[in-house]
């Protein structure tokens, strides 16, 4: 198997036989009609979601104009809580100050999905979106913030709706006209 963008591989048939043995744990029989193909398709999500390829990720071009905020708003991701190996998603919002290079728009989504496809948390993820960002585009002058929801929240526990809201903040985003401008443009969803 060709190495994933991660490097990450699972081990499908163990997770398959894992899931076959926490059916039966949970009172079910893992040969009857509905189940029988749950631990293929149990493996097939893992392998899926685990060995995600993003594709190029670093495509930049000449910046045409310096110290202008570039902004990708409303990309919804989904990635796995690390506590409790439930979903979440989030709605993206990454900008940065453009100074030599700016970013190829699909890029935004791609550095986003490779984040989300992992055991993670939604703090974890935006700061891993922040360091490909600064990475790539050789700048400190980086935003990006979430807001999601956890199913570990919803479906369990408490079980209460909500809107988890991370933000990282560096460079000129420290400022606050810069962060002002950030937070105006994620809230009128331009």
């Amino acid at each position: 198997m060709a190495e994933t963008t991660n490097g990450k591989k699972i081990d499908y048939d163990r997770v398959k036989t894992l899931t076959a043995e926490l059916l039966e744990a949970l009172g079910e029989d893992p040969s009857r009609e509905g189940l029988v193909d749950t631990p293929r398709r149990i493996a097939d999500f893992w392998r899926e979601f685990i060995e995600y390829d993003t594709g190029k990720i670093d495509t930049t071009f000449d910046a045409v104009k310096h110290n202008q905020m570039v902004a990708v708003t409303g990309m919804k991701v989904w990635s796995m809580c690390e506590h409790h190996m439930l979903p979440f998603w989030c709605d993206v919002s990454i900008a940065y100050i453009a100074e030599d290079k700016v970013l190829g728009l699909s890029k935004f989504a791609r550095i986003a999905h490779k984040h989300a496809h992992k055991l993670t948390l939604q703090e974890q993820l935006v700061s891993d979106i922040a360091n490909d960002l600064k990475d790539i585009l050789g700048t400190e002058n980086i935003a990006v913030m979430a807001k999601g929801e956890h199913l570990c929240m919803t479906m369990r526990g408490i079980k209460t709706p909500h809107r988890m809201i991370s933000t990282a903040l560096s460079g000129k985003f420290h400022q606050t006209e810069q962060r002002m401008e950030f937070l105006r443009i994620i809230d009128a969803g331009i």
